[in-house]
């Protein structure tokens, strides 16, 4: 994996990005059941420090080697933070009022802001006037998709707000992963990172008084087995990886497929209803993602940052 522009001719990769496509368009289903009977902060954190102690667990038992170190633990903790207890937090909290195809729809923006924020930091790729116009595209559909949820104002208006900063920090989560090698073996970069949100998002549901609310359910239950092992273990571990082996503007193209599969959940498991401005406003973000893209793509592939990408992926 040296060239990340040629990863997907690697197979590994290629199947990794398809498990990230197909399950993380579900996770929207799984969690908008599980929040509707458990608060969100005490499931999402149950989750990952469940999944965090099995990568652990898992780690242990296969004897790996390249325990982390002082700078991978705190690397990792900072990406888990940046990606799960604030990118994948606030989509959890959001889905208590918003139906989880607008949530998968808005983080869709996720290539976006990763090519935005790559764009502007010291040795990232330029996007050019093709990419600026796929920004502007795509960020004119979020706003034709948040329009009735501005208008109604309140929770509504609030999840939505949540949901664009939890795209925010998955992106900047996204390429800080992508920017600092870890030398130890991913599965323990992933179980600090499962970890470090788990015990973030646990105590902020403990302070914002979530125990009482805290019932087992079976929907609950369900919900929450399927994110661990799912989303947590097979998506997330498969997403890291394909962060490591391409550029993260072109990992987290699987934002394409991602609303599609949410969508269609959403309309024929929880009957959410899908109407001409969605459907509108969708294909404008997706067409702005893909311009982004494009402009990506026609970019050299040397950087001034490239030696730190190759680096990256030699750690995996």
């Amino acid at each position: 994996m040296e060239n990340k522009n040629a990863a997907f001719n690697d197979p590994r990769v290629l199947f990794a990005y398809i498990t990230v496509c197909i399950l993380w368009g579900s996770t929207y289903l799984a969690i908008r059941v599980g929040v509707s009977d458990l608060p969100p902060g005490l499931f999402a954190g149950i989750r990952f420090i469940t999944a965090g102690l099995i990568m652990l667990a898992f780690a242990r038992i296969r004897g790996l080697k390249n325990a982390p170190g002082r700078r991978d633990i705190v690397n990792s903790a900072i990406v888990g933070l940046f990606l799960l207890y604030g990118g994948n937090g606030l989509v959890v909290w959001s889905e208590q009022w918003l139906a989880s195809s607008l949530a998968a729809l808005l983080i869709a923006t996720v290539p976006l802001f990763v090519a935005l924020i790559d764009t502007v930091v010291p040795g990232g790729t330029p996007i050019g006037w093709l990419g600026w116009v796929g920004l502007l595209t795509g960020f004119s559909g979020v706003a034709l998709l948040m329009a009735p949820g501005i208008e109604l104002g309140g929770t509504q208006l609030a999840g939505l707000i949540a949901i664009l900063l939890a795209a925010l920090l998955w992106a900047s989560g996204s390429v800080f992963s992508s920017r600092k090698p870890t030398s130890c073996s991913i599965v323990y970069s992933i179980a600090i990172q499962f970890l470090a949100a788990g015990i973030a998002l646990s105590t902020t549901g403990l302070f914002a008084g979530e125990l009482p609310r805290f019932h087992l359910t079976r929907a609950g239950i369900g919900a929450m087995l399927y994110l661990i092992f799912f989303g947590s273990l097979a998506g997330y571990s498969a997403y890291i990886y394909i962060l490591k082996a391409m550029p993260p503007a072109k990992a987290s193209t699987y934002a394409y497929v991602n609303p599609v599969v949410a969508v269609l959940l959403g309309y024929f498991i929880l009957k959410e209803q899908v109407t001409v401005i969605t459907v509108i406003a969708a294909a404008i973000i997706l067409g702005g993602v893909l311009l982004v893209q494009m402009s990506r793509t026609k970019a050299p592939v040397e950087s001034p940052g490239a030696d730190k990408l190759t680096t990256v992926s030699k750690s995996a």
